[in-house]
């Protein structure tokens, strides 16, 4: 990571959880470039949270279905910052659609989102730590179905599986530069992609989840803020789960469930 006098700077990509994740480098002193799809206005007022930690915040829009262009975003964020040393790879999206009622289009667009999206964007990051010299962070965010399948969302089960496996390769080839990869793996996560924005986790009852509740956003961003500090300069190839226990329910949850629901969306 940076020695030098000037600010080290972090790139996250999606709302939702980049939104909680953004602030938790400022924190540490980070300049932070943020990315936004469709919610410009959202990451405006992160960019504000940003600057009122006293550090640098800039804005740019990203469209991972735009591919490979949208890349280009990373390169943007690192020349208006002047530097990259922390990645976080958390754009992405899903469906809830049973296999065979799967369109191609929507099977693509979600692949590109979720998986070549990430590829591109740590490609193009880790270039630019490459050449800074001094080591650097990529956190690709996958999900608990990186490591275990879900009805209905075999496209982003498949990209999930697929980021995490990129993370390894990932880890193995740029160790020698100093540049750590790790996946974290949430479960489910109050946010506007499970149609949760805003929501208090605590009244939220989950009977299938050991925690018994979802988590909140901030609790994936204080995992995320981990991997990207120098206390965790030795850990690299490894998935985190953010899932309150989630994982670990398989043979217990099958042997609990009471009805055929979950063989639908």
């Amino acid at each position: 990571m940076s020695t030098s006098a000037a600010a080290e700077v972090a790139v996250i990509t999606g709302s939702g959880i980049g939104r909680a994740t953004a602030v938790r480098p400022a924190r540490a002193g980070m300049d932070v470039g943020i990315t936004w799809n469709s919610d410009g206005k959202g990451a405006e007022g992160t960019a504000d949270g940003v600057r009122a930690h006293g550090q640098r915040a800039a804005v740019a829009q990203l469209d991972l279905t735009r591919l490979p262009t949208a890349a280009d975003t990373v390169d943007e964020l690192c020349e208006r910052l002047g530097r990259l040393d922390v990645l976080v790879d958390n754009a992405g999206t899903g469906t809830m659609t049973p296999f065979l009622d799967l369109e191609l289009d929507a099977v693509r667009e979600i692949v590109e989102v979720d998986l070549i999206g990430p590829f591109l964007c740590g490609q193009r990051a880790a270039r630019h730590m490459i050449r800074q010299g001094d080591g650097g962070r990529i956190v690709n965010v996958t999900s608990v179905h990186e490591h275990q399948p879900r009805v209905g969302a075999a496209p982003y089960c498949a990209a999930k599986g697929g980021l995490g496996l990129l993370t390894q390769v990932m880890a193995l080839e740029l160790a020698e530069y100093d540049i750590t990869v790790n996946a974290v793996a949430p479960g489910e996560i109050a946010t506007p992609m499970t149609g949760q924005e805003d929501t208090d986790v605590q009244t939220e009852p989950r009977p299938g989840i050991p925690a018994g509740r979802p988590g909140d956003a901030r609790e994936v961003a204080a995992v995320i803020a981990f991997l990207a500090s120098p206390d965790a300069s030795y850990v690299t190839g490894a998935s985190w789960s953010v899932g309150g226990g989630m994982l670990r329910m398989g043979p217990q949850a099958g042997s609990h469930l009471r009805s055929d629901d979950w063989r639908r969306p």
